[in-house]
């Protein structure tokens, strides 16, 4: 059986796939992050069958462009039970990429017991990822100074700034730029 390409060692193309505006991705993990459920749609825009993702991180389609200071925040809030809102770079299984806006909420059983998490994702507003873009560009800049376990909370810090000067919280920055 052939070895699984690492996230790392694929190769990138700079070939973006669309999304329509009625076509929704859906994955569902357990609580570690491992994949348990895919629908056709995430199969058909990713490039990953059932078989090749479920199982295995979700992280398996993170962007290298994609901060890892936003998923260290994205983990922080769906751990505390909150909902989750955000641009996502993906990468393709052929190493194109696709941005979506993600909703990533908690999934509890009928006893109130986390057992994992949801993720819908849609088409991404182009302005959303527009404005997004650069900041993710500054963040990525900033995990490469430094200590590499602080990279992500140094990240953030830039995030947090920028809400601070404009008076904002994530959410409203991110729904604004999904109108």
């Amino acid at each position: 059986m052939p070895k699984q390409q690492s996230n790392k060692a694929q190769t990138l193309r700079n070939k973006e796939v669309t999304l329509d505006e009625d076509e929704f991705i859906v994955s569902k993990t357990d609580t570690s992050g491992r994949v348990t459920y895919v629908n056709r749609t995430f199969m058909l825009i990713s490039g990953y069958l059932d078989t090749d993702i479920v199982g295995k991180q979700h992280n398996l389609v993170r962007h290298p462009d994609m901060p890892r200071g936003v998923y260290r925040q994205m983990w922080t809030e769906i751990k505390a039970g909150r909902e989750f809102f955000g641009f996502v770079k993906n990468r393709c299984k052929d190493g194109s990429f696709y941005w979506v806006f993600a909703n990533i909420t908690p999934d509890h059983d009928e006893t109130g017991a986390l057992r994992g998490y949801y993720s819908v994702r849609r088409k991404a507003n182009p302005k959303g990822t527009a404005f997004m873009e650069p900041i993710y560009q500054t963040m990525l800049e900033e995990e490469t100074k430094g200590d590499k376990k602080s990279a992500p909370d140094r990240s953030w810090k830039i995030v947090e700034n920028y809400l601070s000067e404009q008076n904002l919280n994530y959410n409203q920055l991110v729904l604004s730029l999904d109108e």
